[in-house]
């Protein structure tokens, strides 16, 4: 699958089938989102794969109402984004570039053949959820990467075309 195949048919999926994601093709999916551009190479991304207990303490932290949703996917990835505090262009530069590294593992995931989609759950604003993820204070939490198998196809949603989004200056 080449680059533009890949994002023009990556899909958000929220029904997965039950086998978790292999630790060896989650390795690899890290590996390739070490290539996302960053300032500096200060490579700020951190992937933390969520495991039985994190994911039963996370649910805690999320409350009943919330839990159910982090059961949708047989594999859970918390992705973060190193701060230093010091300089704040740089720590913002370091998000943006941690966003592109967990792109890149969602477009990885479905070169692969699997599905995923990307939340930002309330619980991962909390100190509980931060905790339940492993995620210190000095990181900026991005979200929650649901990973695995397809159990159904998602059809492509309307797009605004880009004459609508892209401006040409003189």
């Amino acid at each position: 699958m080449d680059v533009e195949e890949a994002i023009r048919t990556r899909r958000t999926h929220k029904v997965f089938g039950p086998d978790p994601v292999d630790r060896e093709t989650l390795i690899d999916l890290f590996d390739l989102a070490r290539w996302a551009p960053n300032h500096h190479l200060t490579n700020p991304w951190r992937f933390r794969v969520v495991g039985p207990q994190a994911r039963a303490a996370l649910k805690k932290a999320a409350g009943e109402e919330a839990a159910g949703k982090l059961d949708r996917a047989p594999t859970l990835v918390a992705v973060s984004a190193l701060q230093s505090g010091a300089d704040p262009v740089a720590d913002e530069e370091d998000v943006l570039a941690t966003a592109c590294a967990a792109y890149i593992v969602l477009l990885g995931a479905h070169a692969r053949g699997l599905v995923g989609y990307w939340r930002t759950p309330a619980v991962l604003r909390t100190p509980e959820g931060r905790a339940a993820a492993g995620v210190p204070d000095s990181e900026h939490v991005l979200g929650l990467l649901h990973l695995g198998p397809a159990r159904q196809e998602q059809r492509p949603p309307e797009r605004a075309p880009a004459a609508e989004v892209a401006t040409f200056l003189p």
